[in-house]
């Protein structure tokens, strides 16, 4: 009797969760549906209507490296429970309903546990078709200088950072790398060289990002590669600080870029960019677009206007030709929302820079918050963070403000930080061209849940629970919101009702002791549960669940300890192939300084490091009144230092000096002349010191020639750098 009555309120539940009693859906056509199911009022009677039916909930629990699975039958005890996560353990999930013993206690659905679960329901469903298209998670390189360091690295350790960042089931396994188009201006973190110096100059084997692009391809054959210029070379200004002087000649210059990319190096860019962050010209972008289509490039997207959604959205639904021509509205740190204006375009909308926020474990929260909830709140279906790797100086403009950290390569060390694996429970179960569901939206206590599918069976779901306290980004200002402990019920529809397992992710960010990444546990076996599963959830947590069975975390032995930048260190750029136009450790902050050979000196000095600008770039930031190039440590105080200097016109060609976060020491050559070389001590401390201008100074001499050392002390901190003026 009592197994029936057991039965009938199984039967009653299942009509009620087919009719969900008061379920508001918030959606559009087309877009997600946010599904919250109220507290059932059968509960009650499920509880107390005599059936003696001590039900569990089917939880999944994180406790070391296992899942527990606690199956919901009539009069389970501790022990049968007990022998049920002992079984789930061994993978022989059939025995969850049989353990109970009889077929009338075996028929009790696992629906009854799901009910009882006191958070709320939530249905992943297919039925009445899908949500938008996925196009991918990524990272920029660039904006600027940010990969500097990293061309510096020895092997194996180079390789084992970019396995890190590409390699398919291993690491970040990103679906799209963004790269500047260098430009020869400051933006950012230093400066990119353009392949195009000047108007009939073409090299496209300058700085990094050609090499980049490659190593990421030779990993992931389909990664998606977009281009996109900061600043520009000056002659394309024709004496003005602006691009769109000659439409025709500035997108002649974009896509000689792409086509050198194809010709050079055999690389496909997707897509390209206006100007980042810059002002858009509407009959800029009609000539990009006939001009790409000119030259056989019809594949190549383009993206606009990578800054707000406003104005590009409002001129877009104005103009019918500029609508056309443009794939994909891509805004920047959109704050996981966007507007009416870019979603009635109809085109794809993209987070396209996000993130740029240091890489702690609060960096790590940001970037699990906005992938999912740049979907959930704003149809956005890519995330792409700056930047992909903080492969620069410490104390340079966002510190470690990469996915992960590799700014030694004199020691090697490099630090794989948490953004890596919260990517992971993303990037490496869905690809570009999978869809979401259109039932994706937030959890009832905090929190948000997508899920994804492949179209051909398989389905990921994504789940975060991060606290604003450990998930703000650097920007924009995140409104308050609170998220705490509750069970979520999930119901599997459609065609994906009859999923027998899925693999189980799990991330805890937050104190040492609770924390884990990218954890694999137990899989969630769901045979004879009708597609339902109950998660525990806690603050600031992160589970991946997937039938796919490729994931996995990827590791290598630890790389060598940190060492502080070498306190003897040489460079005599004695090289007549370099693989790479930049010297290694030299960070250009304004202008570029590349490799120069002196075929008329068969000396000493035939190899020469030289400032090879004549004239300012088309500027992005606020590029200094001379040419800089930085290398050192900025908490270096004693600094035994050699220069070998040369000037072209006989007057003062270069300074010495340190400086960083507003300190700056200059050691100036006052008359020197065309060859010199001189060798100095300093130390920050020196109590022999005179002012000039109000600034302290030091007098040094050598072959008769003084020295002129000028102090500007802020913070307490300096840097070795290299200055010329422009064209010298």
């Amino acid at each position: 009797m009592r197994s029936a009555k057991c039965a009938e309120s199984g039967r009653e539940a299942t009509e009620n969760l087919r009719k969900p009693a008061g379920a508001t859906r918030e959606s559009s056509p087309g877009f997600p549906l946010k599904l919250r199911r109220p507290h059932d009022r059968n509960l009650a009677r499920i509880q107390d209507g005599g059936t003696g039916v001590r039900s569990r909930l089917a939880l999944l629990h994180h406790g070391g490296d296992r899942t527990r699975l606690l199956g919901c039958q009539c009069h389970v005890t501790h022990t049968m429970a007990e022998s049920l996560f002992q079984a789930s353990r061994q993978r022989q999930g059939k025995v969850m309903t049989a353990a109970a013993g009889s077929a009338g206690r075996a028929a009790v659905p696992l629906l009854l546990c799901a009910l009882l679960a006191p958070g709320g329901g939530y249905v992943l469903d297919d039925s009445d078709g899908l949500g938008l298209e996925f196009d991918g998670v990524g990272a920029v390189s660039g904006g600027g200088a940010t990969s500097r360091l990293l061309v510096n690295y020895p092997e194996p350790y180079r390789s084992e950072i970019l396995d890190y960042l590409f390699k398919p089931n291993f690491g970040a396994s990103l679906h799209i790398l963004k790269v500047e188009i260098g430009g020869d201006g400051q933006t950012t973190d230093g400066t990119e060289p353009s392949h195009m110096h000047y108007e009939l100059d073409e090299n496209y084997f300058r700085g990094y990002e050609w090499w980049l692009m490659k190593e990421a391809k030779k990993r992931n054959p389909d990664i998606i590669l977009i281009g996109l210029p900061w600043s520009f070379p000056g002659w394309l200004g024709k004496g003005f600080n602006w691009p769109y002087v000659n439409l025709h000649l500035t997108a002649y210059y974009v896509v000689s870029w792409i086509m050198g990319a194809k010709h050079y190096h055999d690389l496909d860019i997707d897509y390209i960019g206006i100007w980042n962050e810059r002002s858009f010209d509407i009959s800029y972008i009609k000539v990009l677009r006939k001009m790409l289509n000119y030259q056989g490039l019809q594949h190549v997207k383009i993206i606009a206007s990578d800054n707000l959604w406003e104005p590009i959205s409002a001129a877009m639904l104005l103009d019918t030709e500029l609508l056309k021509v443009i794939d994909v509205i891509g805004a920047h740190y959109p704050g996981t929302h966007s507007v009416k204006e870019a979603k009635l375009t109809g085109k794809k909308l993209w987070s396209s820079e996000d993130f740029s926020t240091p890489n702690d474990d609060v960096g790590a929260g940001c970037w699990a918050r906005i992938l999912n909830q740049n979907y959930v709140n704003g149809y956005m279906t890519s995330t792409i963070a700056w930047n992909l790797v903080a492969s620069y100086y410490d104390n340079l403009p966002y510190e470690r403000c990469g996915l992960m950290t590799a700014q030694e390569p004199w020691s090697g060390h490099y630090i794989v930080e948490s953004p890596i694996w919260v990517s992971a429970h993303t990037t490496q179960f869905t690809q570009p061209g999978w869809y979401y569901l259109k039932t994706v939206g937030h959890l009832e206590k905090g929190g948000s849940y997508v899920a994804l599918t492949d179209g051909l069976g398989n389905l990921t779901i994504i789940v975060e629970t991060m606290s604003r306290r450990q998930s703000e980004c650097i920007r924009p200002i995140l409104p308050y919101f609170n998220v705490s402990k509750q069970f979520a019920t999930f119901f599997l529809k459609g065609s994906f009702s009859e999923i027998p397992e899925l693999q189980v992710w799990y991330t805890k960010l937050g104190k040492s002791s609770e924390r884990y990444l990218f954890k694999q546990l137990d899989s969630l076996w769901l045979r004879d549960s009708d597609g339902k599963f109950t998660l525990e959830l806690q603050e600031d947590e992160l589970f991946t669940l997937t039938t796919l069975t490729t994931g996995r975390k990827g590791s290598y032995p630890l790389p060598p300890k940190s060492q502080p930048f070498p306190c003897t260190y040489t460079d005599d750029f004695d090289d007549d192939y370099p693989y790479f136009s930049e010297a290694p450790n030299f960070a250009d902050q304004t202008g570029v300084f590349e490799y120069y050979t002196n075929i008329e000196d068969s000396g000493e000095h035939r190899f020469t490091l030289r400032q090879v600008l004549n004239q300012r770039p088309i500027t992005w930031a606020a590029d200094a009144s001379n040419t800089i190039s930085i290398i050192g440590d900025y908490k270096w105080v004693i600094c035994p230092l050699a220069c070998w200097m040369a000037s072209l016109c006989g007057i003062t060609p270069m300074y010495c000096s340190r400086r960083m976060a507003g300190l700056r020491l200059e050691l100036t050559p006052l008359n020197l002349h065309n060859l010199t070389t001189f060798t100095w001590k300093l130390h920050a401390n020196t109590e022999h010191h005179r002012k000039l201008f109000g600034y302290p100074f030091f007098l040094f001499g050598f072959d008769s020639e003084p020295i002129l050392v000028l102090m500007d002390q802020y913070m307490g901190l300096w840097r070795l750098k290299i200055m010329s003026k422009w064209g010298e």
